[in-house]
């Protein structure tokens, strides 16, 4: 039997990404972000239009977007309520958000030099994809502070393990197992593989 409900939010699953990023200072700040989908060699992210990351892709059209597995759930959630901005938002700081400088040191993570582009990959991600910006959108209803920015991908890492044997086009989908974020939740193998800050601070139980 269906009912009709009202979730907190719509997230039926979605690979967890640590974006990478440079500041006006060419200072490094990664954020975990989940709204994200491809198309063929583009992606769509969905942020949050008042964050270090956002402003950062618009000025510098260049990030970094690191897949995570789900061993990586620890560091991510350590990430989970830190942000870029010394000025903190007010919304975010209503959920426990606090300035952190030095993102990677804080998740305990490894910056790895990019080819393409100027932020680095992180070394304990599995895939990496370096991408330039091509356009940003206003996403949603007016004054909703949320945009769409088109990333366009310009070069593919991922690690050995994950590839079909002898092949350097194909990822073995059995192999390749993504942290996912579920209803502000961490997945991995379709089990709860971390407790999520996220979660408490949007009052999802479960989670």
């Amino acid at each position: 039997m269906h009912v009709t409900v009202d979730p907190r939010v719509l997230y039926f699953g979605t690979p967890v990404v640590l974006l990478s990023t440079c500041d006006e200072n060419g200072s490094v700040n990664l954020a975990p972000m989940s709204s994200a989908w491809w198309v063929d060699q583009s992606c769509m992210l969905g942020l949050d239009e008042t964050s270090q990351t956002t402003r950062n892709l618009i000025r510098t059209r260049e990030c970094v977007l690191n897949l995570a597995s789900p061993e990586l759930a620890h560091a991510v959630d350590r990430l989970a309520l830190l942000t870029g901005s010394r000025v903190v938002p007010g919304h975010k700081l209503r959920k426990g958000y606090r300035y952190e400088r030095d993102k990677f040191e804080a998740a305990g993570l490894t910056e790895m030099a990019s080819e393409k582009v100027r932020p680095p990959r992180v070394a304990q991600c599995p895939v990496h994809l370096e991408a330039v910006v091509d356009r940003v959108h206003p996403f949603g209803e007016e004054g909703s502070g949320l945009v769409a920015v088109e990333a366009r991908v310009v070069r593919v890492h991922a690690e050995e393990s994950l590839l079909v044997p002898g092949s350097r086009r194909h990822i073995d989908a059995d192999r390749w197992d993504p942290l996912i974020m579920k209803f502000c939740g961490f997945y991995g193998n379709s089990r709860n593989v971390h407790p999520s800050r996220l979660a408490t601070a949007w009052g999802i139980p479960g989670a």
